[in-house]
């Protein structure tokens, strides 16, 4: 196992990111995002792939990308998370950037890793690692079917599509129907994508590409799940302090700072959870281990973290203007993408072969 505590280049990176979403992420701005018809942040999205290729860290150099690690990509994510950014970086950086270097679909990759154009996999959000996913039915060279709770399809140009010949097809998203539906989340929307005859480039065998676009998306939800629950703790910690009853901080009461101690030590199990996750997904080690096991873990402290914000936040939180609210939708909406805690811990099991009686 390597060493997993932070490098003084991630670090650097954490700042850079941290201090452009600073600039361009508050959250008055992504409560009024969610309020229009377009959620995304295109020029949030501009600044980090133009502005510091971003989008291009798990892509090779000599295909415009930054040859960089999951590390770097889970600590990009810790701070998106910070900062419930509405864009597609886990979809399309991640997840879509994955499938296509099963494939080898280089064209492609260039386009996603220097942002001239975002993608998205076909597959529902809630789709585990391994299980089961809808296909669209591949005829006569056509492609026809729905999908269902597909992840920033609104935003996405490109579409990587499973098809029920086992092949993964390109599809411009301007020859599908896109559909919003309703999401609890309103920074990361889904869609159905409906295709009638349309036209797709086969990119190569949808199975493996799928898997392994959903295995690292899984595990480095575990960092964007680490990063929302921090703030939620840092926040919720900064506001006790400031509040009083009695003439006293609220923070001084030991029924709070119990909670407090607990949550803390639920979030420092995150990290060390998540940042396991990032490095096998780098090393290759024991990587099915390492990702069942922080999301087997990660939701439910997200979640905890977001709803003791929310109380312990009183009157404020409960308003549409505090911005705490995102972050338990977030955080409720994460804990079934990429496969609920009970899927992982289902998988887990059966990878330590520890079988129920």
């Amino acid at each position: 196992m390597s060493d997993l505590l932070y490098a003084e280049e991630e670090e650097a990176l954490r700042a850079a990111v941290r201090d452009l979403l600073t600039d361009h992420c508050d959250a008055p701005g992504v409560i009024a995002r969610t309020e229009s018809d377009t959620p995304h942040h295109r020029a949030l999205w501009k600044a980090l792939t133009d502005g510091m290729g971003l989008a291009g860290l798990l892509v090779p150099e000599e295909l415009d990308g930054q040859d960089a690690t999951h590390r770097e990509a889970a600590v990009v994510l810790e701070e998106l998370g910070r900062a419930v950014a509405p864009v597609p970086y886990l979809t399309s950086a991640v997840v879509a950037t994955e499938a296509l270097l099963a494939c080898g679909a280089d064209d492609l990759l260039r386009e996603l890793a220097t942002g001239t154009r975002i993608g998205a996999l076909a597959v529902a959000l809630h789709v585990a690692p391994g299980a089961a996913h809808r296909t669209v039915r591949h005829e006569d060279g056509l492609l026809h079917g729905e999908l269902t709770g597909i992840a920033d399809a609104a935003v996405a140009d490109v579409l990587l599509v499973p098809a029920d010949d086992g092949g993964l097809y390109a599809v411009d998203a301007a020859a599908a129907t896109v559909t919003p539906q309703t999401s609890l989340d309103l920074t990361r929307p889904v869609a159905t994508v409906t295709l009638d005859g349309a036209t797709g480039e086969r990119l190569g065998d949808a199975g493996p590409a799928v898997r392994r676009a959903l295995r690292a998306g899984a595990g480095l939800l575990a960092s964007e799940q680490l990063g929302l629950a921090e703030w939620t703790l840092t926040e919720t910690v900064r506001y006790l302090k400031d509040r009083k009853q009695f003439n006293r901080p609220v923070g001084g009461f030991q029924a709070l700072k119990h909670r407090l101690a607990q949550l803390w030590l639920e979030v420092v199990n995150l990290r060390a959870a998540a940042r396991n996750a990032a490095d096998a997904l780098t090393t290759g080690e024991d990587v099915d281990v390492a990702v069942t096991v922080a999301q087997a873990y990660a939701a439910s402290v997200a979640v905890h973290a977001a709803e003791e914000a929310l109380q312990l936040h009183g009157g404020i939180g409960m308003t549409w203007e505090h911005p705490v609210h995102l972050y338990l939708k977030r955080a409720k909406a994460d804990a079934i993408a990429y496969g609920t805690a009970g899927a992982h811990r289902e998988a887990l099991a059966r990878l330590v072969d520890l079988q129920a009686p």
